[in-house]
Parts: C-alpha cells; sequence; structure tokens
C-alpha cells in the first residue's frame, strides 16, 4: 500500500522470515501451513512495527522478526476465526477450515501460535515474548468474551468497544509499542505508539464490522455477512437497536431472533437510522485519537506513513 512508502524493503525482510518459518519438513504439514501464507493481506501488524521503529531510529533484524512474529500471530487468530464463522473465503482464496477441514485449521493455528512464540524467545532479550503473550492472551479472552455475546442485543456500545479493543487492537498496540521501543524510542513514545495502536485497531475493526454489513465479496476478498448469520451484534446493530422506535425495534428482534435473518430487512434498518454513519463517524474519533498521539513525534516519512495509514483505515473497502 502507498502508506507503507519507505518500508518496502524492511517489509521484504520480514516476507522472507514469513516464508522461511511458515513451513515444515514435513510435505504434507508444510502444504497446509505454507497454504496460510497466502491468507496474508494488508500486513498492517508488521508495517506498525517497522513504521513505529523507523520514526525514531532505523530498524533493525529485530524489528524484521518482531514484524513476522505478530503476523503469524494475527494469521493464527484468522484460521481460527475462519472456523468459528464457517468462512468459505479469505483474500480470494478458499479458507484452511473450507479447504482441508475443521482439525486441520486447528492444529494450523495452534502451530502458529507456538512457533511464533518460540521465534519472539530468540530475541536478545524476553520483552518481546513477554509483551506479545501478554496481547496475545488478550486477544483470546476478547475472542472468548464475543462468542458470549452471540445472541446477546441487548450488549452495549461500551461493552463492544471493550472487546473490539481486546480482540482487535491489542496486536496493534502491542506492534506500535514494540516497534518502538526497539529503536530506544523516549518513555513517553513508547506509551504514545501503544496508544495509537489501540485507537487504530479500534477503528480498524469497527470499518471492517461495517464492511461484512455493506462490502463488496470481490473487493474484500471474504466471506460477507458472517456477523449476522453469526447473530453476533457490531455497533451498527448496537446503534440501531438503540434509537429505534420501541414497535420497531420488536420487529427487529423477531427478524434477528428467526432461523435466517433477512439481510436486506436488517440493512434497510440501518440506513432508516443511519446507524452506519455512526458507526463510521465512531471510527473516524479513534483516528483522530490515535493521530493525537503521534502528534508531537519527530517530522520524517515513517511519522507521515502513520498519518496516511490511519485515513487508510477510514477508506478501505477491503
Amino acid at each position: 500500500m502507498r502508506c507503507y512508502g519507505g518500508i518496502e524493503s524492511d517489509l521484504a525482510q520480514v516476507e522472507a522470515i514469513l516464508k522461511r518459518e511458515m513451513s515444515s519438513k514435513f510435505p504434507a504439514v508444510s502444504d497446509i501451513v505454507s497454504y496460510g501464507y497466502l491468507l496474508g493481506g494488508k500486513r498492517l501488524r508488521p508495517a506498525l512495527v517497522l513504521l513505529c521503529g523507523q520514526a525514531w531510529s532505523n530498524v533493525s533484524s529485530d524489528h524484521h522478526k518482531l514484524g513476522a512474529v505478530l503476523e503469524m500471530v494475527h494469521t493464527a487468530t484468522l484460521i481460527h476465526d475462519d472456523v468459528l464463522d464457517g468462512a468459505e473465503t479469505r483474500r480470494h482464496l478458499q479458507t484452511i477450515h473450507h479447504r482441508w477441514g475443521t482439525e486441520s485449521s486447528v492444529l494450523v493455528g495452534d502451530f502458529l501460535f507456538t512457533h511464533a512464540f518460540y521465534l519472539a524467545s530468540t530475541l536478545p532479550t524476553t520483552l518481546a515474548a513477554r509483551k506479545i503473550g501478554q496481547a496475545t492472551n488478550v486477544v483470546c479472552e476478547g475472542e472468548l468474551r464475543q462468542i458470549t455475546t452471540k445472541g446477546r442485543f441487548d450488549l452495549s456500545e461500551d461493552e463492544y468497544l471493550s472487546i473490539i479493543e481486546a480482540k482487535t487492537a491489542a496486536l496493534c498496540e502491542c506492534a506500535c509499542e514494540l516497534g518502538a521501543i526497539y529503536a530506544e524510542c523516549p518513555e513517553d513514545a513508547g506509551k504514545q505508539a501503544a496508544e495509537y495502536g489501540r485507537c487504530l485497531g479500534i477503528a480498524f475493526q469497527i470499518v471492517d464490522d461495517l464492511l461484512d454489513i455493506e462490502g463488496d465479496t470481490d473487493q474484500t476478498g471474504k466471506t460477507l455477512g458472517t456477523d449476522l448469520a453469526q447473530r453476533k451484534p457490531t455497533l451498527p446493530l448496537i446503534h440501531a437497536l438503540k434509537v429505534a422506535p420501541v414497535a420497531t425495534k420488536a420487529k427487529m428482534l423477531s427478524v434477528l431472533a428467526s432461523e435466517d435473518p433477512a439481510p436486506g430487512q436488517i440493512q434497510a434498518w440501518l440506513e432508516e437510522f443511519d446507524s452506519a454513519a455512526y458507526a463510521r463517524e465512531t471510527a473516524i474519533r479513534y483516528v483522530e485519537t490515535a493521530l493525537a498521539a503521534v502528534s508531537q513525534w519527530p517530522d520524517n516519512d515513517a511519522t507521515a506513513a502513520l498519518r496516511q495509514l490511519a485515513e487508510f483505515v477510514l477508506k478501505r473497502c477491503y
């Protein structure tokens, strides 16, 4: 992406590590694990590591390894997500779940988790392993919390935001903080990087939830409508249920409780109550907070790229 300007050669180093490590000496295992590499998309988390590092100094081989570790953890969560959602496509490819089945998907995700932590342990200090371990635990906690909210259409906006902060923003926060710390940034800058990543991650997930409702499969490259099919309350729906008149809310809940919720009818209600616009405005507020966190950083290409990346998160269609 254009907002990754200036880190292409470093991203290539991350890609080389991913290709090397996402494999096995056993061909049957390697076929499935290396397929997981193909499911990679935006490489957002490695980019955050590299940009937050480059904002303060030249990045090192440690940054490359950090980027690969975080991307492997992220890929593992996506593979497990596809099992939970019953998704058939991702990045315009069949999901591992759809192609090889549930057992292989779960085990490939486990393979990537464990190998990522092995790689993290080879860094000079335990800092990265500890922080990535903590962040991954928060991600899993967030996913478990989200599972318990299926069909809970009384979920509050604050609860929703807390869940996506855990399941999506935690790794972005970790990536930014470690990228800055490994570049020997000032102490305050590490905290600012973490705040940028946290808010960017929340905005990213809000937009992702919007795309699940109003996106184009040809552009997103993945199965859409899974949130509604899985009865996961996301921000547009939470907002619509909150502002709808009592009678309309009762109709909405009746449709949502049916065996096959009608997406077209739900979409009409979301449009009626400007719920997609409300969700996008919420994402904008988080992006503004993210930008404020790094507003005093050195004026260089990396910091400019962080600003462009925040704008991309809001405008993306995939």
